[in-house]
C-alpha cells in the first residue's frame, strides 16, 4: 500500500467521525498507531524471529516465522519489502475500529 493512498484513507476515515469528537479519536487512534518505520527496523533486525509481524498484531505469521527462523531466511528478506505496508493495513483497520468506538 503506497504512501498516498494510505493517506487518503486514513483522512476519509477520520472524516466519518463528528468534528467534536475528532480530537478524541485522534488521541485513541495515536495510542494505538503502528509506526511503518519501527516495523521495518524490526524487520530489519529481528525479522527471522518474527517481531515484526508480533508488532503489526499478525501474531499466527509472527509464529510461523519464528518456528522456521523467517523461512529460513527468504521469508525475512521478502517482508523487508511488505512489512511497512503491513502495518499501514493494520492502521487503517485500527483506524476503523477506533472510528466507530468514538460514533
Amino acid at each position: 500500500m503506497n504512501k498516498a493512498n494510505y493517506f487518503m484513507q486514513l483522512k476519509a476515515l477520520r472524516d466519518t467521525v463528528s468534528a467534536d469528537k475528532r480530537e478524541e479519536f485522534d488521541m485513541l487512534f495515536a495510542g494505538k498507531e503502528k509506526n511503518p518505520v519501527v516495523a521495518l527496523v524490526l524487520g530489519l533486525f529481528l525479522g527471522s524471529f518474527g517481531i515484526d509481524r508480533f508488532y503489526c498484531s499478525q501474531v499466527v505469521l509472527g509464529i510461523l516465522k519464528l518456528i522456521t527462523l523467517g523461512g529460513l531466511g527468504i521469508w525475512t528478506l521478502i517482508d523487508w519489502f511488505l512489512i511497512m505496508g503491513a502495518a499501514r493495513r493494520r492502521n487503517l483497520v485500527i483506524a476503523s475500529e477506533t472510528a466507530l468506538f468514538v460514533k
